[in-house]
């Protein structure tokens, strides 16, 4: 296991929302489609940026050296200790909008702070997925999934260095993205937990593999 797992929980208590920081529980009372009220239980962020959609991003970065154009392509993923779960999870580069920007430049900037690496947007409309919601059963978290290219011949990609915050703690490697749903595996065998963004991501390109897309 990575040294991430060092880190320890001290204790869990009940948060009192007056102290609350980065996320809420709000009770909603409704209708159902049959006219009956109900009530429901749920989480709210409290980061979100004012006239943003989304909460953050998730970033896709594939990396590419246009001197070996028939290596098998790589994603960046990352390794980080997450308390609610209390355990080192293998995640893709994330991170929440700041105010006036666009998913891409979060998404370019978050890749650079985190991993070091200097990122391009995919065109052809794949550069930008649509919204997705984490867990809309628990709470309103979303995302745009932002695909990236990294460019290992730009200088700037020669020594990549993460610019990480002091509470930040990320191991950054990458893994071959055909082999992605099997790498998982493994890591899941070795005591790690899968972000359900590089699961998902994982499925779909071993459905594509299985079902022979093209």
């Amino acid at each position: 296991m990575s040294s991430l797992s060092k880190a320890k929980i001290i204790k869990t208590e009940p948060l009192d929302q007056k102290d609350a920081k980065w996320a809420t529980l709000v009770k909603t009372t409704y209708t159902d489609p049959e006219g009956v009220e109900r009530t429901w239980e749920s989480g709210e962020r409290l980061t979100r940026p004012a006239g943003t959609d989304i909460d953050g991003v998730g970033v896709v970065a594939i990396l590419r050296d246009p001197s070996k154009p028939d290596e098998s392509p790589r994603i960046v993923l990352q390794k980080q200790w997450r308390a609610p779960i209390d355990k080192t999870v293998i995640e893709v580069p994330a991170g929440l909008m700041d105010p006036k920007e666009s998913p891409e430049t979060c998404a370019i900037r978050e890749l650079k702070e985190e991993s070091g690496y200097v990122g391009e947007v995919m065109g052809e409309g794949f550069g930008v997925s649509p919204v997705m919601f984490n867990d809309p059963g628990f709470c309103n978290t979303n995302l745009r999934m932002i695909h990236l290219t990294v460019d290992l011949s730009n200088p700037a990609n020669q020594n990549p260095q993460p610019e990480l915050e002091d509470n930040e703690f990320i191991e950054t490697f990458s893994v071959p993205l055909k082999d992605l749903w099997a790498e998982c595996k493994e890591f899941e065998q070795e005591g790690y937990a899968i972000d359900a963004r590089v699961g998902t991501l994982a499925e779909g390109v071993e459905l594509a593999k299985r079902w022979k897309f093209t």
